[in-house]
């Protein structure tokens, strides 16, 4: 396996990866930041006029399917590991499931497989199905990106320029960033997202498990938290707070899709059988400042603010909805710097734990978290990622008086 070795220590290459042997200092993730702005993005050809099948039976295929659906067109088959449980699942009824060593030759030759994985690094799966026979091969965002128009996932953008400023403000980010583990991390979505190179640190891995409940926010968290569940989609947040910290103050779930607060509100009452202590339950979308946007519905966790939408979401300011919360989540499809611009006077007051999504757009790159660096004084600045595929960035913001000591 060839052998890379530079300034910034070593690494290894393998088709699409990277793995370096540890998370980078200041002054390392600068010199990795200056090969990803001058590096060749690649993209993985995808065939148009090929049947189209799924890599993947998990929640991820459940809503690449739904997707599909709403484009018109139906995936010809599924590749599962778990092929025989995979058949059992109503979801997928009507639809050829194959174990990888089970498919027909003719797939493996002419249909475009999409990946529908996030809970595993991507070039592996790619390599294997390679191995297998299968030769086209492609993640699922990079094929849905096409129909931005049609439906608002966005979860395949790309950064295409690249520019000087843009270089400079990343490395203001990286120099803010608390730890090498948070550089790590935002190399690694930056390289995703910019070159579609898979990078990873030994030292720094990806945990699928703990979003929002990293290790340093859940030692930060007290009795009668006042948590704010922004984007929350069916409650499954608010309950898991609620799990582990039976002793909190106050919740307050804010989801504008009335398909998703119905769902959210059955699992409220399932949860929460003391009426006295249910969550309270808003209908607006958060953003900058109050006012009506266009919300495409009906898309369970990818509903969002969307010209394509054909509802009229309430916006409403942060700052306007008399909340005082001592944790708050965000996770609004895009819409994360808007709603903290809306939020600036209850953070200044309230100084409340921050855990905001910031990988449905580049102002993830550096915009989002610039502007909380600059916005919030006395604060610790996390960032970890918990899927892959240049996903489940979240970036945490810790007020240091709050800090164990």
């Amino acid at each position: 396996m060839p052998q890379l070795l530079d300034m910034t220590g070593s690494a290894r290459m393998r088709h699409g990866a990277r793995i370096f042997s540890s998370p980078p200092g200041v002054i390392r993730s600068l010199g990795l930041l200056e090969e990803i702005a001058n590096g060749a993005p690649f993209a993985a050809p995808i065939r148009d006029q090929s049947g189209i099948g799924l890599y993947g039976a998990g929640d991820f295929g459940r809503m690449a399917l739904d997707v599909l659906k709403a484009l018109w067109i139906r995936p010809a088959f599924i590749i599962d590991q778990r092929a025989k449980a995979a058949r059992d699942n109503p979801a997928f009824a009507g639809i050829p499931i194959y174990a990888p060593d089970e498919a027909p030759d003719a797939l493996k030759q002419q249909a475009q497989i999409l990946v529908t994985v996030a809970t595993a690094p991507y070039a592996p799966i790619e390599n294997a199905l390679h191995e297998r026979g299968f030769q086209h091969v492609a993640p699922f965002y990079d094929f849905s990106q096409r129909f931005r128009h049609i439906h608002p996932l966005s979860n395949g953008w790309r950064l295409d320029a690249f520019t000087s400023h843009d270089q400079a403000m990343v490395a203001n980010v990286l120099q803010g960033l608390e730890d090498d583990m948070s550089r790590a991390h935002h190399l690694q979505f930056l390289a995703w997202r910019r070159l579609r190179q898979e990078w990873t640190f030994d030292g720094a891995p990806v945990d699928t498990s703990n979003r929002y409940f990293i290790p340093d926010v859940e030692t930060l968290l007290a009795q009668h938290e006042r948590f704010v569940d922004a984007g929350a989609y069916r409650g499954g947040v608010s309950i898991e707070l609620s799990k582990r910290r039976s002793d909190w103050g106050s919740i307050t779930a804010i989801e504008p899709d009335p398909l998703n607060r119905a769902d959210m509100t059955d699992a409220f009452a399932a949860a929460f059988p003391d009426a006295a202590r249910q969550p309270l339950i808003f209908d607006c979308a958060l953003g900058a400042a109050n006012g009506e946007a266009s919300f495409h519905h009906g898309l369970g966790y990818a509903s969002q603010l969307s010209v394509t939408g054909g509802l009229v979401a309430q916006l409403r300011a942060l700052d306007d909805l008399d909340l005082s919360p001592t944790f708050l989540k965000l996770h609004l499809e895009g819409g994360e710097l808007d709603a903290l611009k809306g939020a600036s006077r209850t953070l200044a007051k309230q100084r409340p734990i921050i855990a905001a999504t910031i990988y449905h757009n580049d102002d993830g790159v550096w915009r989002t978290p610039l502007y909380l660096m600059q916005t919030l004084k006395d604060y610790r600045f996390l960032l970890r990622l918990h899927a892959w595929c240049g996903t489940g960035a979240v970036l945490y913001a810790l007020p240091r008086e709050r800090s164990a000591p």
